[in-house]
């Protein structure tokens, strides 16, 4: 005869657990079917995150820049710092040479007087400094033992100069290195954001940028506006004939530019000479409103003045725009402008 047993029943512990798991597996599985699908931005909205990520760049740019320039500036000063210190050495030498002949001659008399025995001594600035052993030493002796002290203190202010200009271009190096991957990283994240378009939209953008990115042949309605002096004329036609290279950071010329690149190239074919950095060229001449401005001012772009062009006349302006473009007229609006500045 078969037994016939009752089905074994799970525990209460075990119903808990299974009945918390379903709810759990309905509630994801009814937010997943609720969920709105991820939606991929718009041409127009990747142009605007692209365009900021450039704006960034240039900003990181510019401070490359500064720092590039000051790291070209100490590089030049310590070399002439090394330079004059090896003179001086030369000198000190020289003048050491001397006094070991006069010590020589003395010795061979047998007649070793103050002058050498101040020479030989571990502590010679001690021992000038009393006073009571300088009527035992002649006028010429007392000049040649002042000027071996003078000549080591001059060395030793130059070494102390030269360590502390190192320390600082060491840390300027480091700066500089910080700011180029800021600016390339920047990049590469608007590169990724413009490799995310179809082929259809990057098509569009590139129109786009083509119809802004106007050539030297394209005739741009400049007005008749005069220029300040001759060399501002000057800077403002050298910039035309760069109209169409490409902007790279940190190049100045004259195969591509960056904004501040350009405009102190333009102003070198002028015979003068200004700051490397968009901040730089700010503060380097006067101030000007927007209805002051003549053919070849330059144009101070943004709060943080990262950005800077060449007035061409009309409301337009000739400058390197950004990564991705060429030098190229536009219209002064399409930036906020802070001042001009006549040079």
């Amino acid at each position: 005869m078969a037994s016939h047993r009752r089905p074994k029943q799970p525990s209460r512990a075990r119903v808990t657990v299974l009945t918390t798991a379903a709810a759990a597996a309905v509630a994801i599985s009814s937010q997943a079917a609720n969920a709105a699908p991820s939606e991929k931005p718009s041409k127009d909205e990747v142009k605007a995150k692209v365009d900021k990520l450039y704006e960034q760049a240039e900003q990181a740019t510019e401070k490359f820049n500064g720092a590039k320039e000051k790291q070209e500036k100490l590089q030049k000063e310590i070399s002439t710092i090394q330079d004059n210190v090896a003179r001086g050495q030369e000198e000190l030498n020289e003048l050491r040479d001397a006094m070991g002949l006069a010590a020589a001659a003395q010795y061979r008399t047998g007649s070793i007087d103050s002058s050498v025995q101040l020479f030989l001594s571990s502590d010679p600035d001690d021992y000038l400094d009393k006073a009571s052993t300088m009527d035992q030493l002649s006028a010429q002796q007392v000049d040649s033992l002042k000027k071996i002290q003078e000549k080591q203190r001059e060395l030793s202010q130059q070494r102390a100069e030269a360590a502390d200009k190192l320390k600082d271009l060491s840390s300027t190096r480091t700066e500089l290195g910080k700011k180029k991957k800021e600016v390339q990283a920047k990049l590469a994240e608007a590169q990724k954001l413009l490799n995310s378009l179809t082929a259809a939209e990057k098509a569009a953008l590139a129109a786009e940028e083509a119809r802004a990115s106007r050539s030297a042949a394209d005739r741009v309605d400049l007005g008749n506006v005069g220029s300040a002096s001759g060399r501002a004329q000057a800077a403002f036609q050298a910039a035309q004939t760069q109209l169409g290279k490409p902007y790279v950071y940190g190049a100045t010329g004259t195969a591509s530019y960056d904004c501040s690149g350009l405009t102190s190239w333009a102003y070198a074919q002028a015979g003068v000479s200004i700051p490397r950095t968009s901040q730089a060229q700010a503060s380097y001449g006067r101030h000007l409103s927007m209805s002051e401005l003549k053919v070849g001012d330059l144009v101070i772009f943004y709060g943080d003045l990262h950005h800077v062009g060449l007035y061409a006349g009309n409301g337009q302006i000739i400058h390197a725009p950004r990564s991705g473009t060429v030098v190229r007229y536009e219209s002064i609006n399409n930036m906020p402008f802070q001042f001009g500045v006549r040079i």
